[in-house]
């Protein structure tokens, strides 16, 4: 009955999705002008600042997380502007990539990948440059090596600058401790498809008083993208156009759940995960590609053993054990192999994904004692 299986997503999104927002999301159909849609728009703005940890005003954009970001930097920046991409990975990339595209001036700040940003090294680039960035881009956890950075503190070195700071937090938010307001973040863009449980579809941008002043400033070419018109019609508990309203019925019940458990909660049971994984993967000798150090939550970068393609061995469990497993990115295709702990995912199903990993490696002729992995995760989560 194999063709029945369910997949499990172990992937860095889309995650699964629970029941309850699975049947919200099949709510008869609303209009999006409609004074029901309203209270349904108020419900989850309010809510989303409560994630964040924001009291600025929140854009709820229909797209993924890259119009997210494509936003934050069309909407504070000009032609022209200087900005310092921080790069550890495939995301950072993409956010100079994107600032390029709108005729910045940008300088990237690369760092090697499985490895955060420098403190030290950040530091210098904003003393010695000779430019005064008119904003600051970084990734709060990249998916593409497993790393977190240190965001906070690069928010207190972009303050000193005078810079505007720009967060990719797309699969950072409600895996690892945030705090939009307190870290003095201006833009800040999450999405749908990862912590929060629902499908892809919307990003979540909050917006500072300092950025809605670049907004002012801003000489970029903006029409479906426009920040302006979105908060304009937030007052109005509406968007600027029609929204993705069955993903806004879905977030309603995503965010009555995560409120339930409490943001700090959540957030501590993706690092409760995230460790029980890590010590699973130990117990079969493979090793991290990520510096263990700054671990995302979110998810593991794992080196394949010698002798064992690591596309194949995805392929393997894909196919066998119907548990999906993400491959590298970028110069990473084919080096590495992801698990995914992000989201509405359980000890249960990851001990049996851990199980199914060992069998993979088995066959592909690794040796390693199928149900050592999970025994280690087992004992970090009974701790």
């Amino acid at each position: 009955m194999k063709e029945f299986e369910q997949h499990l997503l172990l992937i860095p999104g889309p995650t699964p999705v629970p029941p309850p927002v699975a049947r919200a999301l099949s709510k008869p159909m609303i209009g999006h002008r409609a004074l029901e849609f309203g209270e349904l728009y108020a419900a989850v703005e309010s809510a989303l600042k409560q994630a964040f940890k924001t009291q600025s005003d929140m854009v709820i954009l229909s797209c993924s997380g890259t119009g997210g970001m494509e936003a934050a930097i069309s909407n504070t920046l000009s032609p022209g502007d200087s900005v310092l991409a921080i790069s550890v990975g495939v995301f950072g990339d993409r956010f100079a990539k994107i600032a390029k595209v709108y005729g910045m001036d940008v300088d990237v700040l690369a760092f090697e990948w499985g490895r955060a940003a420098d403190l030290a090294a950040v530091a210098e680039k904003l003393r010695t440059s000779g430019k005064q960035y008119k904003a600051v881009t970084v990734t709060h956890n990249e998916t593409s090596t497993a790393v977190t950075n240190e965001t906070k503190a690069i928010a207190a070195l972009v303050r000193e600058h005078g810079a505007l700071l720009i967060v990719d937090c797309i699969s950072g938010m409600l895996c690892t401790d945030f705090e939009t307001d307190a870290w003095g973040c201006d833009v800040v863009v999450a999405g749908s498809q990862k912590a929060f449980m629902l499908p892809p579809g919307l990003a979540f941008v909050s917006v500072s008083e300092r950025a809605k002043e670049a907004m002012v400033q801003s000489k970029c070419p903006k029409f479906y993208f426009d920040l302006a018109a979105m908060l304009e019609s937030g007052t109005k508990r509406q968007t600027a156009y029609t929204p993705a309203v069955g993903l806004f019925f879905g977030l309603e019940t995503a965010m009555e759940l995560i409120l339930k458990e409490g943001v700090d909660a959540v957030i501590a049971r993706h690092k409760r995960l995230a460790e029980g994984v890590r010590a699973g993967v130990k117990a079969t000798g493979l090793k991290f590609f990520m510096d263990e150090a700054h671990a995302s939550n979110a998810l593991t970068a794992i080196l394949p053993p010698d002798g064992v393609d690591a596309d194949k061995l995805r392929s393997l469990l894909s196919r066998k054990h119907s548990i999906v497993l993400s491959g590298g990115q970028g110069k990473l295709k084919g080096q590495i192999f992801r698990i995914s702990h992000m989201g509405a995912v359980s000890e249960r199903e990851l001990l049996g994904a851990l199980c199914a990993l060992e069998m993979g490696l088995r066959e592909m002729g690794y040796a390693c004692d199928v149900g050592a992995a999970a025994h280690a995760a087992a004992n970090v989560w009974m701790a």
